[in-house]
Order: C-alpha cells, then structure tokens, then sequence
C-alpha cells in the first residue's frame, strides 16, 4: 500500500511532476498571456504593430495638413502650399463658413438648358432645368448624400467665376478647363432627362448643339420676428452658350475611353 502511494507521489503515473530531491516546491511556470497584443504569435505580433504605426503617422500627417489648410498663411504653407491642397482636396475640404462674421444669406442655384437640332433641320432652345432643385431633392432624408450631390455644381460654379472675368472671357487655360468642366456636367444631366421639353413644353428630340448654364442667386428671406428688410427678387447671371463637341457627349466620352483602354 506504501508503495502505490509513493508510486502517486513522484509523479510515475504522469498525475503530477515529483518533487525536487531538497523538498522545496517546485516554482510554477510562468503564465502565457491570454489576451491583447501578446496572446498573438509573433508574426502577428509585428503585422499588427506595422499596421498600428502606419495608421497612427497617417493620422498625424492628416491632422497636420488640415491644421496648415486652416491656418493663417505662414512660412510652410507659402513654401507647400500646394502640397498641402493636393492632400485637402477634394476629400478633406474644410469649410468654415458656419462661423465667419457673415455667414452666407443668399441661395444660389444652377440651371441650364439647351439649344436642339430638330428633324426638320431647325433650332429650338429647351426650357431652363434645375440642376440644384435635383441634386437638394435626392440630398434631402439622405442620411449619407454623396460628394458630388453636395458640392459638384457649387465648385464647377466657383472655379468658372474665379477663373473668368465678369465679362466672361477667361484669363487663361484653366478658363477654358472650367468651360469644358460645366458643359461636361450639363451634358451629363440633360443626358439623365427622360426628355428634353421646349419652352412650349413639347417634346424636343435630336441632336443637342449648345448648352448655357445660369446661376440665379435668391436672397434668403429675414424671419418673421425681425424687423430687417431684405429683397427677395432673384438675379441671374447668363454664361455663354457653348457648342458641345463630341467629347461632351457622354456616350461619345465613353467610348473615347474604352478604346483608348485598348
């Protein structure tokens, strides 16, 4: 009976190991983390590591440029301005507007309509269409509008006024890529029209040979309990008409693309 004990004891049975020969207990192991970073292996380990550097000097890279786009003009953004744009837009442009002194208080709107080659040989000029109305209809009980619903007839807008002279003659060739930018936006929508309609409202069909875009600024009206007046008639402000060339015309465009990918 004394040696089946002894036996259990030292361990022969595998129960436990047997204890050293000077009686002392032998020390536990150490214990294998169980969670976080260490419970991985090692080559995960430093995966995991790399992704977190990488992600943490793209995040202070991005705060540093946000905060050069922002700030008043000083020595490094004379110096990378345009390094600094590049990173900001279009994605990460900041508007601050919201907290100017004078806030805008006027609403602006982009129309356009066209001038069609009819089956008889003659011209008809279509009626104006909203561009903005579309673009605030599919933006409203849209909780993720997209980029260009928001911004992209506002921005086409700014680059033509900031790139032209108010007689509309560009100062240059950016003038002429704001020119080519509008009318490529006009076609693209009047192309998304069911139909385009004539001033007297028929159906117009053929060819479209010139489009002209308008921005009608209306001013947003005071509320009811201030005493301020405000004119609320709108003013317009007439762009060319612009012969579209083929490359305007959005099938044409694609086209042009697929076989230039050939």
């Amino acid at each position: 009976m004394d040696a089946y004990v002894e036996k259990d004891a030292a361990g022969v049975d595998g129960d436990r190991p047997a204890p050293p020969a000077d009686g002392r207990e032998p020390e536990p192991p150490a214990a294998r983390a169980t969670s976080g970073i260490m419970a991985l292996s090692l080559p995960y380990q430093v995966v995991l590591a790399v992704a977190l550097a990488v992600t943490g000097v793209f995040a202070c890279v991005h705060l540093a440029m946000v905060f050069l786009h922002v700030a008043p003009s000083n020595t490094l953004t004379k110096r990378h301005g345009q390094a600094v744009d590049d990173w900001i837009y279009p994605e990460f442009e900041q508007n601050w507007k919201l907290f100017a002194p004078n806030p805008l208080q006027q609403n602006v709107s982009v129309e356009v309509r066209a001038e069609v080659a009819g089956a008889d040989g003659g011209r008809r000029a279509t009626g104006w269409t909203d561009l903005t109305a579309q673009d605030t209809a599919a933006i409203r009980h849209n909780p993720m509008p997209s980029h260009a619903q928001q911004n992209e007839l506002r921005r086409a807008v700014d680059f033509y006024l900031s790139t032209h002279s108010d007689d509309n003659r560009p100062n240059g060739l950016r003038g002429e890529l704001s020119e080519q930018y509008m009318r490529r936006i006009a076609m693209l929508r009047l192309d998304a029209l069911p139909a385009l309609r004539g001033t007297d409202g028929r159906v117009l069909g053929g060819e479209v040979l010139r489009v002209q875009l308008r921005a009608v600024t209306r001013p947003v009206p005071a509320p009811a309990w201030s005493t301020e007046k405000t004119g609320t008639a709108p003013s317009y402000r007439d762009f060319p008409w612009w012969p579209v060339t083929d490359e305007d015309r959005p099938a044409e465009a694609d086209r042009s693309r697929t076989e230039a990918g050939r």
